[in-house]
């Protein structure tokens, strides 16, 4: 297993480098990150994503997760950042956050694909947006080479064999059990093959819940990639890009922005 899977705090720093470097500018292309700014990101992990906008200055820095253990790793790295104190972290989950206001910024980087009922999801999000408010989601399309996340196996072969999440449900079931991973984490292997979300299913979905896509971008190398293996991120041609069959199966992440359209006070 990756040092990252287990290495919280390393997971932390690799995730702001790459939004401070590739996610805030594919944001600021729409949305200016200043200080007027309120951000939510949605499955905020240990909020790594949110330190860029910290120290942007952001009137408001909110993450929300359900794991508990995650949002107190969360509130324990920000102990010992100047500004950390300003920061809110609810452990929850989304659905019980209808309260928490209404955000400039909603984001979610790697989390929709491990949602179940992705309409009802987009739904919701809705009324955490503020007028001219603008949602950032990024996301692996499920057919992509890992995308079913074979690669937090334990198993070193399993960890490296792409397409394998591909496989019918029983006989990929049996191959972890063969491959000795443990039960619970067959489970959670097996949930996310059960939400996995591709693009053209994601754009339908936000299509019937009223957005509109105002810019995004497909990438053959990931961003995150960078700084786990030292590759450098590259977008997805064009021609198979155009392609949505090819596209699902050959893009590593997605990157959208999507807005409501403006309504007039």
């Amino acid at each position: 297993m990756h040092e990252r899977h287990t290495d919280r705090e390393l997971y932390f720093r690799e995730q702001s480098q790459t939004t401070s470097k590739y996610v805030i500018p594919f944001i600021s292309g729409v949305k200016q990150v200043t200080s007027s700014l309120s951000v939510l990101e949605i499955g905020c992990g240990e909020g790594g994503n949110l330190l860029p906008f910290l120290r942007a200055g952001c009137a408001r820095v909110t993450g929300i997760d359900i794991s508990e253990y995650k949002i107190g790793n969360a509130r324990r790295f920000y102990s010992s950042i100047p500004g950390g104190e300003s920061m809110e972290f609810i452990a929850a989950d989304i659905y019980d956050c209808a309260d928490v206001g209404k955000f400039d910024l909603v984001m979610m980087r790697d989390v929709l694909e491990h949602i179940h009922d992705h309409a009802r999801f987009i739904g919701f999000v809705k009324r955490l947006l503020a007028r001219d408010s603008v949602l950032f989601i990024a996301f692996p399309p499920w057919n992509n080479p890992f995308g079913g996340h074979q690669q937090v196996c334990d198993s070193p072969v399993l960890s490296k064999l792409p397409w394998i999440h591909l496989l019918p449900r029983g006989i990929y079931r049996w191959l972890l059990r063969v491959a000795g991973e443990e039960s619970g984490k067959i489970e959670g292997l097996l949930e996310i093959r059960d939400t996995g979300i591709n693009t053209g299913r994601f754009e339908k979905i936000i299509r019937e819940e009223g957005f509109s896509v105002l810019k995004k971008s497909l990438w053959f190398i990931n961003p995150n990639f960078e700084v786990k293996f030292g590759l450098r991120p590259r977008l997805l041609p064009g021609f198979p890009g155009a392609i949505p069959f090819l596209r699902n199966f050959l893009a590593t992440t997605c990157y959208y922005i999507i807005s409501m359209p403006r309504q007039e006070p």
